[in-house]
């Protein structure tokens, strides 16, 4: 959420910023509620000085054994005034908040312009695409034997899901223990177990209520429960309503868990394999830091993204998203997309975002400064490191042998109990 006093200080300069981003902020709706607002909350002031001169009149009337019985009368009045106003501007300022809860992050000057996509720009990039001397498989024609049986899932839970068999269950689970032993060993992050349900409060907090309630799963019945797109939201949800000592800043957290999304507005995208499901994993980096560090911050949160993509020795590139095509919350956010041999493109297989104080003003996330001891908003960063099952994907296509054989990354044949080669056909 922005700063109100911001948006107050300079609505025009608010919507040509958000209109960089393809949001069209209604700067005479604001103004006009704002007003209002203003207006009634100097009527409630007004009347509860009122209120307060004649109460203390009252109380000298009767210090002198005078008739106060028309004071009382008209302070009776005044209350019932009072009581009206008051909820007028509670009606008020709860019509401000949800118009500013819609309005999204700012984007950072140093943010491309651009509608979409087709507007991110590459930064970077390691490796090369692999020249191979016969004709890629995808992930699914890698696994046509059974490996992965989408099948079985569509009869279990329908479209979008997956049943992973042996060896490729095992891989999969050895490409998340390394990415969690990486963070939490060489990276500094500590590891953390969060539920995978949380209230809307808390998807409030991280910006996924209330503009993408139709993208979520809503526990059934009466219950204010919702399964959780990703870590970021219970993880960053540690914070809320909370102060923190500024010395304990920057907090570093890994966490590993599922993933439900129920893809809204994703109709015909990617119906095929592993990409776009509405159940995944995700092992998730988050931090919480300084106002000053957050900039810093995101270099090194994408770097030790990076470090898992260079450890498999998996070609990437990193994209900065233009303004068209930032998440709601972000400020700026860098893509790290990797190379599918199936597809004969770079896919997304990270995000890692600045969100500085949008979040932190939603959930009241704040630390005190050590020198001055003024509470602050705290900034929040977080990105995939990495996506699990794309991951996995991009291990089988760029690991493929042409035999139906996929070959194990070095890094991850530990965890893989030395096997250097899975035999998928």
């Amino acid at each position: 959420m922005l700063d109100p006093k911001l948006v107050r200080q300079d609505p025009d300069a608010l919507r040509d910023a958000l209109a960089r981003r393809g949001f069209e902020f209604d700067v005479a709706a604001f103004r006009a509620l704002e007003s209002k607002r203003k207006q009634t909350q100097l009527e409630l002031e007004q009347l509860q000085n009122e209120r307060n001169t004649k109460s203390k009149s009252i109380g000298r009337a009767k210090a002198k054994g005078e008739d106060a019985s028309a004071l009382l009368a008209e302070v009776s009045g005044l209350g019932a005034r009072l009581d009206a106003t008051k909820r007028t501007f509670e009606a008020l300022q709860a019509e401000l908040d949800a118009l500013l809860l819609a309005v999204p992050n700012v984007p950072h000057t140093s943010v491309p312009d651009g509608r979409d996509e087709a507007a991110n720009v590459e930064v970077r990039r390691f490796g090369e695409p692999p020249q191979f001397n016969f004709v890629e498989r995808d992930h699914v024609d890698l696994a046509s034997s059974g490996a992965l049986d989408f099948e079985a899932a569509g009869r279990i839970s329908g479209s979008r899901f997956v049943v992973i068999h042996g060896s490729l269950a095992r891989l999969q689970r050895a490409i998340t223990q390394f990415m969690l032993d990486l963070h939490a060993g060489e990276h500094g992050y500590e590891e953390v177990y969060v539920p995978y349900l949380v209230g809307s409060a808390a998807m409030l907090g991280t910006g996924q209520l209330p503009k993408f309630a139709d993208e979520q799963f809503k526990v059934a019945g009466d219950r204010d429960l919702y399964l959780i797109p990703t870590a970021e939201v219970p993880v960053t949800n540690l914070y809320r309503e909370q102060i923190v000592e500024g010395e304990r800043l920057p907090i570093r957290h890994v966490c590993h868990t599922p993933c439900f999304r129920s893809e809204a507005g994703s109709y015909g995208r990617d119906t095929r394999g592993m990409i776009r499901q509405h159940q995944f994993e995700k092992v998730e980096l988050v931090q919480v830091v300084h106002p000053l560090e957050s900039w810093r911050a995101l270099d090194e949160l994408t770097s030790h993204a990076e470090a898992v993509l260079k450890r498999l020795e998996l070609p990437y590139r990193a994209v900065a998203l233009c303004a068209g095509d930032l998440g709601f919350a972000a400020a700026k956010t860098i893509d790290l997309e990797v190379w599918l041999p199936g597809q004969k493109r770079y896919r997304e297989i990270s995000s890692c975002s600045n969100f500085l104080d949008f979040q932190a003003r939603r959930m009241q996330a704040r630390f005190r400064d050590a020198k001055t001891r003024k509470v602050e908003l705290v900034h929040t960063l977080n990105g995939s490191a990495l996506a699990v099952g794309r991951t996995l994907v991009a291990v089988m296509e760029n690991y493929q042998d042409g035999q139906g054989r996929v070959h194990v990354p070095d890094v991850l044949r530990p965890y893989m109990g030395g096997l250097a080669t899975l035999e998928l056909d």
